[in-house]
C-alpha cells in the first residue's frame, strides 16, 4: 500500500488543523504508537503553540521537512533565551531542519496551512518533567497568547 501526499491529503489534514481545538493536526503514516519509526504530517495554524520542549532519548532527534506554508524555528538554552531562530518552508532561510536530542526548541506557524513532515523515532511516550520547558506557559495557560506573539516576533526580527 501506498499513500500519495499531494494537495488532497495536505487539504485534508489543514482543515482538520483548522477545526481542531489545538489549531494543529497530524496524519501518521506510522500504524501504531510503538513503531520503532514515526512518519507524519504535522499541519499547524498560526494560533497553534508548542509548549517548548526538548527530547532527551539519544534516538530521538527529529527531522522536520516543509510541504506548505512557513515555519518558524525556536532553539533555546536552558534558561529559556532565545540563542537561535530560522524561517523553514519557501521562502525561508531552509527547506527543512534537523534538532538532534536535548536541543530544546518549539515550532510557530508564520502562514496559515503550514504543513511539515515530520519523522523521529518511537514509541510515542509523553513528555517527561525534564523534557517540558519550566520557563515556558502550558498549553491552554492565559500566558501562551503574549507568548506565542513574542516567539512570532523574535522569528520574524
Amino acid at each position: 500500500m501506498i499513500t500519495l501526499i499531494d494537495d488532497a491529503l495536505l487539504n485534508e489534514v489543514c482543515a482538520e488543523a483548522q477545526a481542531s481545538p489545538r489549531r494543529r493536526k497530524n496524519r501518521n503514516f506510522h500504524p501504531r504508537d510503538d513503531h520503532p519509526g514515526h512518519r507524519l504530517l504535522n499541519a499547524m495554524q498560526p494560533d497553534s503553540y508548542i509548549p517548548p520542549h526538548r527530547h532527551l532519548d539519544p534516538n530521538k532527534d527529529e527531522t522536520f521537512v516543509i510541504l506548505r506554508g512557513l515555519l518558524g524555528l525556536l532553539v533555546f538554552d536552558d534558561a529559556g533565551n532565545v540563542v537561535r531562530t530560522a524561517k523553514v518552508g519557501a521562502g525561508g532561510t531552509a527547506m527543512g531542519v534537523d534538532i538532534a536530542y536535548g536541543t530544546w526548541h518549539t515550532a510557530v506557524a508564520l502562514e496559515p496551512d503550514t504543513v511539515f513532515l515530520e519523522a523521529k523515532a518511537g514509541p510515542y511516550l509523553p513528555f517527561t518533567d525534564a523534557e517540558r520547558a519550566p520557563w515556558a506557559p502550558a498549553e491552554n495557560s492565559p500566558e501562551v497568547l503574549p507568548y506565542l506573539a513574542t516567539l512570532k516576533a523574535r522569528v520574524l526580527g
